[in-house]
């Protein structure tokens, strides 16, 4: 088959169909390619460097292919065995996602690249992803250590990224293999995981990641603010310390999660938190891969529920639609009056 007969035959498959292998060096540049590729509909096989794709086995047919790295032999050579269609190579730089204007205009230009070689005009009609996400009315704080990419992953496997809430991770992660955890955790799902580089809001449809190697805060303002030093104490990124700040935030509009670990941070500031009335729920301790963490917020007596990764998510999609729901009336009831 010619390639000129590749790209018709690509282009009567339906975009979810459409399967879509990234290599780039720069991670940011990844979080950026992975956003709009699923923005577009098609299907994210990968989204790696060119060492990952290295370390990896045969990768399967892939429709396009996004280079953005050196274009050697290897390179050639996978692209060859996977059955290709097409190959896009050529990227400027991608701002980070809380420059919205510059992002929303590099976002589009790929769209343009992908509407032109599929025909495809409707992706460049569609909204750009930085902007459509809900205005959130829940923050969702996951806290977890060893044990933890697979219970968050099954959590956020049952949970709806369509809800109008924002989740934060903050996992103990080696720093060497911290960019693998987004690629775990929303491996067939819709969640944008992604690790915060940058000061940026919290975003409906996000799970963003606390980083390894620096402190973040969050504001009132929704604001997560990357700070330039390290996390101070024994675990990096510090779940108690982040769980209090953001229960002294967000009060009452926060759900804390802890998740399957080894120790007890998390359990520092209870007290505290259930003065600012957050909810705090944890994992079931026979149902988590090391159970010490999630044990120690049951035994601090502040746990409110305890359930298996799937439980919590449906918790969590209850606890959104009651508030939903006393909003509505809340709102009929003014009208009435």
């Amino acid at each position: 088959m010619t390639a000129n007969q590749r790209i018709e035959a690509l282009k009567n498959k339906p975009a979810s169909d459409i399967t879509v292998l990234v290599v780039a060096e720069n991670p940011q540049q990844r979080l950026a390619f992975s956003d709009t590729v699923k923005s577009c509909g098609f299907l994210l096989i990968d989204c790696v460097s060119r060492d990952q794709l290295a370390q990896k086995s045969k990768p399967p047919n892939i429709d396009i292919w996004l280079i953005d790295s050196d274009y050697d032999e290897f390179i050639i050579d996978a692209i060859a065995a996977s059955n290709y269609s097409a190959v896009l190579v050529g990227f400027s730089r991608a701002p980070y996602l809380n420059e919205l204007p510059q992002y929303a205009k590099w976002q589009r230009k790929l769209k343009r690249k992908f509407a032109q070689l599929l025909d495809l005009p409707e992706l460049l009609g569609a909204k750009n992803t930085a902007n459509q996400s809900k205005p959130w009315q829940l923050v969702v704080f996951l806290g977890a250590s060893m044990g933890g990419p697979e219970a968050v992953k099954e959590f956020l496997d049952h949970l709806p990224p369509s809800l109008p809430i924002c989740l934060l991770l903050a996992h103990h992660f080696n720093q060497n293999m911290i960019e693998t955890l987004p690629r775990i955790l929303n491996r067939h799902n819709t969640w944008y995981c992604q690790i915060i580089t940058s000061t940026r809001r919290l975003q409906s449809g996000y799970c963003l990641i606390a980083p390894i190697d620096q402190q973040i805060i969050c504001d009132s303002e929704g604001r997560v603010i990357l700070l330039p030093q390290p996390w101070a104490g024994e675990y990096k990124p510090a779940i108690g310390q982040l769980l209090k700040n953001m229960s002294d935030v967000y009060g009452s509009d926060l759900v804390s999660i802890i998740f399957s670990g080894m120790g007890q941070d998390g359990s520092q500031y209870l007290a505290s938190i259930q003065d600012n009335q957050s909810q705090l729920w944890a994992q079931d301790p026979n149902l988590s891969t090391c159970s010490s963490q999630p044990q120690a917020i049951i035994d601090s007596g502040f746990c409110q529920f305890v359930g298996s990764p799937k439980a919590l998510a449906k918790k969590l999609i209850d606890v959104v639609n009651e508030r939903e729901r006393h909003e509505r009336q809340v709102i009929s009831d003014l009208s009435v009056k």
